[in-house]
């Protein structure tokens, strides 16, 4: 099967976890938005009256005569298809849990440069951008990458679940991979408090399938379009 992957064209996002599946897994996919004419067609697609289960926004894959939306429903369905979760139901629902939670970590990102509206631009929200940030990078990513380190640490085999690589390792690598992209500074700090967890995107990063497409076009580069933006006054 020949995967379309819809999603903004700019931007990793959350695209970019279901990119990262599909490509350690090897899959075959389209990246449709980034197509001439892409854009239109996802828009179509998404708001066409044919649709009975439309998805509420991009990404999402269209596998067949399945559209499936929500990154980590998408990555759900990945994972039992190519190898990248357990077979057991406990091991794919912990595999799930630890995917919520790190969806839960992408909305904090977000909220540290646009902690009032999106419809907002950041220089709307300057004053309270750098309020939220300093709770962020003082109590919440120390939490979260905490509880990661500490998943790691019980299950002792190097990856978050199981004996080998999963989706949610991937997951994690691209947390580690754009909070060093926004806060370079204080990642410095917190990676020394977090060895697991920065020895987990190391490896993932290693991976030859990971290797080759992070050294490709295809990996778009991060901006301050996304949801992990560099702003040095928001790097304390």
């Amino acid at each position: 099967m020949r995967y379309e992957l819809y999603y903004w064209p700019e931007i990793q996002g959350r695209g970019e976890f279901v990119r990262l599946a599909l490509e350690e897994a090897g899959a075959a996919y389209v990246d449709v938005a980034r197509r001439k004419g892409g854009t239109d067609k996802m828009l179509r697609l998404m708001h066409s009256p044919r649709l009975k289960e439309p998805p509420f926004a991009p990404p999402f894959l269209k596998a067949g005569k399945l559209i499936i939306g929500q990154t980590a429903n998408i990555l759900l369905y990945l994972g039992g298809r190519h190898g990248l979760a357990p077979k057991s139901e406990q091991g794919r629902l912990w595999t799930h849990q630890l995917q919520l939670t790190i969806a839960d970590f992408l909305v904090e990102v977000h909220d540290t440069h646009h902690p009032i509206g999106v419809g907002l631009y950041y220089e709307d929200q300057k004053d309270e951008a750098k309020r939220r940030v300093g709770e962020f990078l003082k109590e919440r990513a120390p939490k979260f990458l905490g509880y990661f380190e500490d998943v790691l640490k019980r299950n002792k085999t190097g990856w978050l679940v199981g004996r080998s690589l999963t989706y949610v390792d991937l997951s994690l690598f691209q947390i580690v991979a754009g909070l060093r992209y926004a806060f370079p500074n204080s990642m410095r700090k917190l990676s020394r408090k977090h060895p697991r967890v920065i020895d987990l995107h190391d490896r993932v990063a290693r991976r030859p399938r990971i290797k080759t497409y992070l050294a490709s076009p295809q990996r778009l580069a991060f901006n301050e379009y996304g949801i992990f933006r560099r702003y040095p006054e928001l790097d304390l």
